[in-house]
């Protein structure tokens, strides 16, 4: 088993943004690395039994990328959960709260089948209000979600605390402390 951090180090910190006192942990320095980002999808892959779940979804828009490359590796569907007015098809969405205001997530109606078990794929959870609002979205249409998986988690804002008390298992390859 890895530390991870190799990949640790590849993640840039940019501090006061988008506010002063945030220190912005950025992946898009990882995914310039193209063998440092298999990496990053290979190690993810090991974190997950493929026979616990039929179908990914990706959050708009870094797990996009991440959700995309574990569906490629695992042969499995993917889902994605969209930014408002993005999705063609007829859609369901779920609005949820910022700590300035709110926002909204989207997928097509009919992407989940009622029972799919889906694993859910972000790049970082922070305070897990995307997070949840994602869970909440799929497990309305019907889905199992039992496991969430990030590249990167903050721990000290208490995403992972609140999926785990939600029952999904929050799995992730670092954590940053203190921001």
């Amino acid at each position: 088993m890895t530390d991870n951090q190799d990949l640790i180090d590849l993640v840039r910190t940019i501090p006061d943004y988008p506010k002063p006192g945030i220190q912005f942990r950025d992946v898009s320095t990882l995914l310039l690395d193209g063998p440092a980002f298999r990496r990053t999808i290979d190690r993810m892959v090991a974190l997950v039994d493929p026979a616990s779940f039929d179908l990914i979804a990706g959050i708009e828009a870094r797990g996009f990328i991440v959700s995309a490359a574990l569906s490629y590796a695992l042969e499995k569907g993917k889902v994605m959960l969209r930014k408002p007015g993005k999705l063609p098809g007829k859609s369901v969405f779920i609005d949820y709260a910022l700590e300035y205001g709110t926002d909204r997530i989207e997928m097509h109606v009919d992407a989940i089948l009622p029972g799919q078990r889906v694993l859910l794929v972000d790049d970082l959870l922070a305070t897990g209000g995307t997070a949840m609002a994602a869970v909440q979205l799929l497990r309305g249409q019907g889905a199992t979600v039992e496991q969430a998986l990030f590249i990167v988690d903050l721990p000290e804002l208490g995403g992972a605390q609140k999926l785990a008390a939600a029952g999904v298992k929050p799995g992730s390859l670092m954590a940053f402390a203190g921001d």
